[in-house]
C-alpha cells in the first residue's frame, strides 16, 4: 500500500469538499475506500473515518475512531482537529465534563489557526456543565482576537468575568 502522499491528500480534500454531493452511506463508503489505500491501522485513516462518521450524524461511532487515531500517534493539524472533534462528539453524547477537560488541555498545548474553534467548542461544553460565566469569558476572549479595536480591553474584561467569579 502506498504511503500518504500529496495525491492522496488531494483526493481526500476533494471528497470532503464535495461531501454534500453524496448520501451519508455513500460518503462514508468513499472515505473508507480512500482509507483502505493506507497501511492498516493508520492514525490518519482512523481520524478520517471518525470524521466521516461524525459528519454524517454518528458521533457515537466517531468517538472510538478518534480515540484510536490519537492513541496511534496522530500528529499535525489532524491531531488538533481530532481533539476538537472528539470533544464535540463527547459533548453531543452528554459527556461535557470530559469535553471541557480535553479542550482545556488542547488550548494549553499549542496555538494555531484553530484556537477560535477550540474556544468555541470549549464555551459550548462549559455551558453544558453549568459554567456559563466562564463560557462567556472564553467566547469573548476568542472574539477579541478578531476585533479591529478594543481587543485588549475585551480580553481583560473576559478574564475579569472568570477572576470575579473565583474571588
Amino acid at each position: 500500500m502506498p504511503d500518504i502522499n500529496a495525491d492522496w491528500e488531494k483526493r481526500i480534500a476533494h471528497l470532503w469538499s464535495t461531501m454534500d454531493d453524496y448520501g451519508a452511506q455513500d460518503f462514508v463508503a468513499r472515505i473508507d475506500a480512500l482509507v483502505s489505500e493506507l497501511p492498516s491501522g493508520s492514525a490518519i485513516g482512523l481520524f478520517e473515518q471518525g470524521a466521516a462518521q461524525d459528519s454524517t450524524g454518528h458521533p457515537d461511532r466517531a468517538v472510538g475512531l478518534y480515540r484510536a487515531a490519537l492513541a496511534d500517534g496522530l500528529t499535525g493539524l489532524r491531531l488538533r482537529r481530532a481533539n476538537i472533534q472528539l470533544a464535540s462528539s463527547l459533548r453531543n453524547m452528554g459527556q461535557a465534563t470530559e469535553a471541557v477537560s480535553l479542550l482545556a488541555t488542547e488550548l494549553a498545548r499549542t496555538s494555531d489557526d484553530l484556537d477560535g474553534a477550540v474556544r468555541a467548542f470549549l464555551a459550548l461544553a462549559l455551558v453544558d456543565v453549568g459554567r456559563e460565566r466562564e463560557a462567556v469569558a472564553v467566547s469573548l476572549a476568542a472574539l477579541s482576537r478578531y476585533l479591529p479595536r478594543y481587543n485588549q480591553s475585551l480580553a481583560r474584561y473576559a478574564q475579569g468575568l472568570v477572576d470575579d467569579q473565583s474571588a
